[in-house]
């Protein structure tokens, strides 16, 4: 039991370091509880749990800004359009991962659809990445416009095939919706409140009934230790994003994609 309470501790770790960077934190989890064997939960509900941590640390790290935006939300229409901006683009990835929850949990928690979705979205970052650097209509995240927020919305609607990442699909979205990587990088992190929260609570709620008591502790750990690592990537992401291009991630996400297609050709995972 302590080795599997170990594999919780680094699977949270894993989490932690995955959840903003643009690399799929569903797709590593899926491949490391592979390879550590880790004894699934409720056909996935521990992979997507803990990112509960995650929102927590969101909310955390953005706190003073968060808390000026709720005093000042009545008066201000910057801030209404920002709130409106992420309630449009967290609709669609909500309504179809409603619909196809069970269907995705089923049929794509696999490390060959990971593998595939890790590749195919680091060649859509080189590629966006190497085009002529477009002017920005949103320097902050607070100016997004509503067309960009449904862009944001629609990109993150892929983010639902493990592999893809919720902050890549969302950043990408944003970049070609006209939003500097600063600006894009932000929204996400924001965007994760509503759609990373919602959807671990209610899939909580759904597996409720098959999480034993010490499974529901697991889940409980797991997301403490996200959310401690979350903290500090979202930092350090945007640090790194004030000065950096997302390039390192394209190619990074190409050689862990082709990285799993071995193993599992090998029968490692």
């Amino acid at each position: 039991m302590l080795i599997e309470w170990v594999k919780v501790i680094i699977l949270g770790i894993v989490e932690g370091i995955t959840e903003f960077l643009p690399i799929s934190s569903t797709g590593h989890l899926i491949v490391a509880a592979a390879i550590l064997n880790f004894q699934a939960i409720a056909g996935g509900t521990f992979e997507i749990f803990i990112q509960l941590g995650a929102v927590v640390a969101v909310i955390i790290f953005y706190r003073a800004a968060i808390f000026q935006q709720v005093r000042t939300v009545a008066s201000d229409s910057r801030v209404q359009r920002f709130w409106l901006g992420i309630i449009i683009a967290f609709i669609p990835a909500a309504v179809i991962g409603f619909l196809l929850r069970d269907w995705i949990k089923e049929v794509l928690f696999s490390p060959v659809v990971v593998a595939v979705s890790l590749i195919v979205g680091g060649i859509l970052f080189l590629i966006i990445e190497r085009r002529p650097a477009a002017e920005s209509t949103a320097n902050e995240a607070v100016d997004i416009t509503l067309p960009q927020a449904l862009i944001v919305g629609i990109a993150q609607v892929t983010a639902l095939i493990p592999g893809v990442s919720r902050s890549g699909a969302s950043i990408i979205g944003g970049r070609l919706g006209g939003m500097s990587r600063s600006a894009a990088t932000q929204f996400s992190f924001y965007l994760a409140i509503p759609t990373l929260g919602i959807a671990t609570i209610y899939d909580l709620l759904k597996s409720l009934d098959q999480i034993s008591s010490d499974q529901l502790a697991m889940l409980i750990v797991g997301a403490i230790v996200s959310g401690v690592v979350a903290w500090v990537s979202i930092g350090w992401l945007l640090r790194y994003v004030a000065n950096n291009t997302f390039t390192v991630f394209g190619y990074y996400r190409i050689a862990a994609g082709i990285i799993i297609l071995i193993l599992v050709a090998a029968q490692l995972i």
